[in-house]
C-alpha cells in the first residue's frame, strides 16, 4: 500500500513536515511514556487494509494485513545539541551542526580490535525527550535522553533506560575514547597577535614555505586591525589566547603531520624554543629529536631541527582544538580505541528536564561525542516506499491506521472477497509496543473470527497473549497460525541485533503459553545470521529451546538482506564484526539471498537438530493450525526472511 491509497482525517491541523505531501492532515501524536519518546504517530483513515502481495515476491502467501507501518520496537539515542562531534579531519563541530554528508570519525570491531575509522553521516534529526546528565571522571559532562548507549568496558549501556531487561549505565563504568574536547580558540587580539607573529617569523626561520594558502588569508585580514611591528614583537608575558594563535600561524609557516604526530621545522632553534615554550604551556609535551646531518652542512644537507608532539590520538586532537588549525591532515584510521580511570562515570543526574535533543546515523552506527564513543539509531529502513526516510523514520515515525477495524470488516463482506487466508506481522509487527496503546487488533480479530477467514500471525511481540481469548474464539470457527520469531537465544547477539524487542526467552514464555492454550505454534528460526547465529552450538541450543516452549515445529530463515536494510546491516556488521565483511561478500554478493547452497546447509543442520530435540514430528496439520499458505506442523523450510 502507498501513499495514494490513504486519506487524511478531517478537520486537523495540517501537519508540520517531513511528512510526505500525500499525508498533509494527518493527526500527529506524540505521548509523554518513556516507551514512546521521541516517537511521532500519524494517525489516518486508510483506504484498503487488505493487500494482495506482488506476483514476484518469494513469500509463501498472498494476501497480508498492515494496520501499521513503522515500527516502535527500536529505539532512538539523542544528546545535546551543543555536544561537540569529531570530524575525521580532526575537528569538531556541535552536533545541531552536524547534515547528511559529513565526515566523522566511527570506530570499527569490538573489544581490544575495536578501531577508529572516518565514516560518513547518513541522517540527522532532532526531538524533544527527558535530558539526563552523565558526568565522567575528566569532568566531561553529556547531556542525553535515558535511552542513549555510551561504549563501556561492560558493553554499550544505556544512560537510563525505560525498559528493565536494558543495560544500564552505572557510576564506575569506564567509558571508550580520547577524552573530553578542548575549548576552541576565541580569535581576540592576542590570538590574532601571536598568529601573524609565528606565521611571519617562522617564514623568515628558514622552514617556510610559499606564502599561500589559509593562513597567509587570514593574515592578511588580522593585518587590518594589527601592525605588523607590533605582532613581530615577543611579549614579556604571553596569554594563553597569544600562545594559541602563534601555534596556529608556526603551523602555517613551518608545520606539517606526519601520521598523528604535529612536526614543526626550522632552521632557527631561537623559534623552536618558542613552539616548545608555546606547546607546554598548553600542556602538549613536545621532543626534539636528533637529527642526522646536523653541524656545519646542516643548511647544504637540507636537514632543519625539529620540534614535534607526542604521536597519539589524544595529542594530535589537543593540538587541533586548542590552536583551531583546521588544514594539518589527520589519518587516525586504525588507531586504537582506548579506555582509562578519567573516563569512569562519576554522576548520572536526571535533569527532570525535557529539552531539545539530536541524534545522527552513521556508516558505522556510532560516532565520537565529546572525546567518547557514541551509539547512533540503528533503525531499519524498510520505510523508503512510504516516502519517509530510510533510517531514523522508521522507528520514529509509526502511520497508524486507526480506521482499521472498520475497513477489514467492510473488505471482508464485499462479495468479491474470497475467504483466502490472510496473513499478518509479514512486513510490520502487528504486536509492536503500539498496539498496547492502539488496540487495533483486537476488531482486527473480532472480524476476522465474525467472518471465520483463516490467518495466521508472525509476531515477536508478547502483547499477542492480551488478545487470547479472541484468538481462542477465532480457532473455534477457521483456521487460526501462529508463529513467533526467535533467530537465537544469545543475549548478547539479541541486544545489539534486536534492542527495543522481548527478549527471545519473553517469547519462549509465550509460546508455552499459547500451546497450553491449545495453539500449535510454529517458531521461525529468523533471522539466522551468518558467521553469529549459525554455529552448530547457536543452533542447537535455539532449537532445543524452541521444543522445550512446546512449539510444534521450527522454521529455518537465514538472512535476507532487502536494498537499503543491506547497507544499514552491513555498516553494523563492518561496526561489530569486521572480520565477517569477506564472508558476506561471499554468500550474499550483490543480491538479497544468501547463495542456495549455504541455504540448503542451514535447513539439513536445523533438521538434524530438530530431529534430536523431537521436532521431526510430521502429522497433518489439525484445526487451530498454521494456514494452507504457512509451514506446516514440524516442518522446516527455508525461505528467507529479512532482519530488517
Amino acid at each position: 500500500m502507498r501513499w495514494s491509497h490513504l486519506s487524511s482525517r478531517e478537520g486537523v491541523v495540517p501537519a508540520a513536515p517531513p511528512l510526505p505531501l500525500a499525508l498533509p492532515d494527518a493527526t500527529v501524536r506524540t505521548f509523554d511514556t518513556p516507551g514512546f519518546a521521541g516517537m511521532t504517530f500519524y494517525e489516518v483513515r486508510a483506504k484498503s487494509l487488505i493487500n494482495r502481495v506482488p506476483g514476484q515476491s518469494r513469500v509463501p502467501f498472498e494476501w497480508t494485513v498492515n494496520p501499521y507501518r513503522g515500527c516502535s520496537h527500536a529505539c532512538t539515542y539523542c544528546l545535546a545539541g551543543d555536544t561537540p562531534i569529531l570530524l575525521a579531519d580532526g575537528s569538531a563541530r556541535p552536533l545541531a551542526e552536524i547534515r547528511p554528508g559529513d565526515a566523522v570519525m566511527g570506530t570499527m570491531g569490538a573489544g581490544p580490535h575495536r578501531r577508529y575509522v572516518p565514516t560518513t553521516v547518513l541522517d540527522h534529526w532532532s526531538t524533544s525527550k527527558p535530558a539526563f546528565r552523565v558526568t565522567l571522571s575528566d569532568g566531561t559532562r553529556l547531556v542525553a535522553s535515558g535511552d542513549h548507549r555510551f561504549l563501556t568496558d561492560r558493553g554499550w549501556r544505556h544512560v537510563s533506560p525505560a525498559e528493565a531487561h536494558l543495560p544500564a549505565l552505572a557510576v564506575g563504568d569506564l567509558m571508550f575514547g580520547v577524552g573530553r574536547f578542548a575549548e576552541p580558540p576565541k580569535e581576540s587580539p592576542d590570538y590574532r597577535t601571536g598568529f601573524l607573529c609565528g606565521l611571519v617569523r617562522g617564514d623568515a626561520s628558514g622552514g617556510g614555505t610559499a606564502r599561500e594558502g589559509d593562513a597567509w588569508v587570514r593574515a592578511d585580514g588580522y593585518l587590518d586591525d594589527i601592525p605588523l611591528t607590533e605582532a613581530l614583537r615577543w611579549p614579556e608575558l604571553p596569554t594563553g589566547d597569544w600562545y594559541r594563535g602563534f601555534l596556529a600561524g608556526a603551523f602555517g609557516a613551518v608545520g606539517h603531520t606526519e601520521r598523528l604526530a604535529v612536526v614543526f621545522a626550522s632552521d632557527d632553534p631561537a623559534y623552536l624554543d618558542r613552539v616548545t615554550e608555546a606547546l607546554s604551556h598548553l600542556g602538549l609535551a613536545a621532543r626534539r629529536p636528533v637529527r642526522a646531518g646536523r653541524g656545519s652542512s646542516r643548511r647544504a644537507a637540507a636537514v632543519l631541527d625539529r620540534v614535534e608532539t607526542e604521536r597519539h590520538l589524544e595529542a594530535a586532537l589537543r593540538f587541533r582544538h586548542l590552536t583551531g588549525v583546521s588544514s594539518a591532515p589527520l589519518d587516525a584510521s586504525g588507531v586504537g580505541v582506548r579506555s582509562g580511570r578519567s573516563l569512569a562515570v562519576a554522576d548520572i543526574e536526571d535533569l527532570g528536564l525535557t529539552l531539545p535533543l539530536f541524534d545522527i546515523s552513521t556508516g558505522t552506527g556510532d560516532f565520537i561525542a565529546d572525546g567518547v564513543v557514541s551509539h547512533n539509531c540503528f533503525a531499519r529502513n524498510t520505510h523508503k516506499y512510504l516516502d519517509l526516510d530510510a533510517g531514523h523514520d522508521f522507528d520514529t515515525k509509526v502511520v497508524v491506521k486507526v480506521n482499521a477495524g472498520e475497513l477489514i470488516r467492510r473488505e471482508l463482506a464485499d462479495p468479491r472477497w474470497s475467504g483466502a487466508p490472510i496473513a499478518m506481522g509479514t512486513n510490520v509487527d502487528v504486536y509492536q509496543r503500539a498496539e498496547g496503546r492502539y488496540r487495533l487488533m483486537p476488531e482486527i480479530l473480532a472480524a476476522l473470527r465474525d467472518h471465520a477467514n483463516p490467518f495466521s500471525i508472525l509476531t515477536k511481540g508478547t502483547l499477542i497473549l492480551r488478545d487470547l481469548d479472541l484468538l481462542r474464539q477465532a480457532a473455534e470457527v477457521t483456521r487460526v497460525g501462529l508463529a513467533f520469531s526467535v533467530g537465537f537465544v544469545d543475549e548478547e547477539v539479541w541486544r545489539s541485533a534486536e534492542p527495543g524487542t522481548p527478549s527471545p526467552r519473553r517469547r519462549l514464555d509465550a509460546v508455552r503459553r499459547l500451546t497450553d492454550a491449545g495453539f500449535a505454534v510454529n517458531v521461525l528460526m529468523a533471522p539466522i545470521l551468518p558467521g553469529l547465529t549459525d554455529g552448530e552450538e547457536s543452533l542447537d541450543a535455539t532449537v532445543a529451546a524452541i521444543a522445550a516452549a512446546g512449539a510444534t515445529g521450527v522454521t529455518p530463515l537465514p538472512l535476507h538482506l532487502r536494498p537499503g536494510a543491506r547497507e544499514w546491516y552491513a555498516s553494523w556488521i563492518a561496526r561489530e564484526h569486521p572480520h565477517l565483511l569477506s564472508r558476506y561478500r561471499e554468500l550474499f554478493g550483490k543480491g538479497s539471498y544468501a547463495v542456495r547452497g549455504y541455504q540448503d546447509e542451514i535447513t539439513a543442520r536445523v533438521r538434524m537438530a530438530a530431529r534430536r530435540h523431537g521436532l521431526h514430528r510430521s502429522e497433518a496439520a489439525e484445526a487451530r493450525m498454521v494456514a494452507p499458505a504457512e509451514p506446516s506442523r514440524g516442518s522446516v523450510q527455508a525461505d528467507q526472511l529479512t532482519l530488517l
